[in-house]
């Protein structure tokens, strides 16, 4: 047994903490002997169902769920999953290892001594819900230019340091608390006292062997030690995706309220020019924004049009989204191949989305719908200095 290793820690006696690196050959060799040699009743993993489900079935994006995607607005999610999880498989790649293959190798050994399973980690959506909400529009820029901003992985990077250390997310997780600390909280700090809760609650029925990233060894030891019991309450609150505040809810209305206060004025003065004036302000300020975040996002020329057209109108509703137009046209006129939707799951640098028809798709309707509200606050700042003017 490696108890002695920093990569083992011991809690009490029913409780063995396993850290590994998601991408190196030695952590599927030291989770297969500490399963052999500790012999616990359960093999916990750090892996929700849905994550189990993409890593054992090497489950891809189809056209359905790229549509669905699209509808209900988790574009930006997708992509970033997508864009941390490249970083990992780099490396992963590299030994010719895929990421999470120890926890793959942890379920089948369990199966094969037919030990209890246990899927301990919280849901990704969820994750990266609370996570994207939880950043600040500033935070989620930072987040997106930290993780494009690097071509390429140092080939001197030594696979072993992050063993010994921690494991890539984490470390990368480290470095973006500094660019991005909501994202830092839910990824890291609340995944460790979830992920210890559920541990505690199995245990109280056995022998839990607890196969987890190294990074996170440090926070479910800390939170092991000071729980005396899992609290049911503190799950469901770290299981949910904050509901929007009041504040939150009426923020949308307020560029479109700024709109119809100065059309309002505008008619009542019986000022026409004035009138025709600010919707000219309004359509090109808002058309020429989402237009040209298509642009930067490679979009189709129909692309382009559809979120030129659709940004004024859907700007005025906060439950439409030029992006989400803009992205169904262009998966019609670039529509992604098997090939395409494969790969977008494999992508290996940032530069690939531009080149990949389904990472395009998901760029066009992300960076859309961004153009476009960028675009709704520069035309309410235009017409409210051509008010005061």
């Amino acid at each position: 047994m490696g108890e002695d290793s920093d990569l083992v820690i011991s809690i009490e006696d029913n409780i063995l903490l396993v850290g590994t690196a998601h991408i190196s050959k030695e952590s599927v060799e030291l989770v297969r002997n500490e399963i052999e040699s500790w012999n616990p009743d359960f093999v916990a993993v750090e892996l929700c169902q849905s994550r189990f489900k993409a890593l054992s079935e090497n489950r891809r994006l189809d056209k359905e769920s790229l549509l669905k995607v699209i509808k209900e607005g988790k574009a930006p999610l997708i992509l970033m999953q997508s864009l941390l999880a490249s970083e990992q498989r780099k490396l992963g790649l590299s030994e010719e290892m895929q990421p999470g293959a120890e926890l793959i190798e942890a379920i089948s050994i369990a199966k094969q001594n037919k030990k209890e399973i246990a899927l301990i980690d919280r849901d990704i959506q969820v994750t990266l819900r609370r996570a994207w909400k939880k950043m600040k529009f500033r935070e989620k820029f930072r987040l997106l230019f930290s993780l494009i901003g690097e071509d390429e992985i140092d080939d001197e990077f030594d696979v072993n340091q992050i063993l010994e250390n921690k494991d890539l997310m984490t470390m990368m997780m480290d470095e973006l608390k500094q660019v991005a600390p909501g994202a830092g909280s839910v990824l890291v700090d609340e995944r460790d006292e979830y992920l210890a809760h559920n541990i505690l609650q199995k245990s109280a029925s056995g022998k839990v062997l607890a196969v987890i990233g190294a990074g996170h060894l440090d926070g479910v030891k800390m939170h092991l030690s000071s729980l005396k019991k899992p609290n049911k309450e503190r799950i469901e609150i770290l299981s949910r995706v904050p509901k929007k505040k009041v504040y939150q809810k009426f923020i949308p209305w307020i560029i479109p309220l700024i709109l119809f206060g100065f059309i309002l004025k505008s008619g009542l003065e019986k000022d026409f020019t004035e009138f025709a004036e600010i919707l000219t302000i309004w359509a090109l300020a808002n058309s020429i924004c989402a237009a040209f975040a298509v642009i930067l996002a490679r979009g189709h020329i129909f692309a382009v049009i559809t979120a030129a057209l659709a940004s004024p109108i859907t700007s005025l509703n906060p439950f439409l989204a030029a992006g989400w137009f803009a992205g169904y046209v262009q998966m019609k006129v670039d529509e992604p191949t098997t090939e395409d939707l494969t790969n977008f799951l494999k992508l290996e640098d940032w530069k690939s989305y531009w080149t990949n028809s389904a990472g395009k798709v998901l760029l066009v309707t992300a960076l859309g719908n961004l153009g476009s509200m960028s675009g709704a606050w520069v035309a309410a700042s235009m017409i409210g200095l051509f008010g005061a003017l």
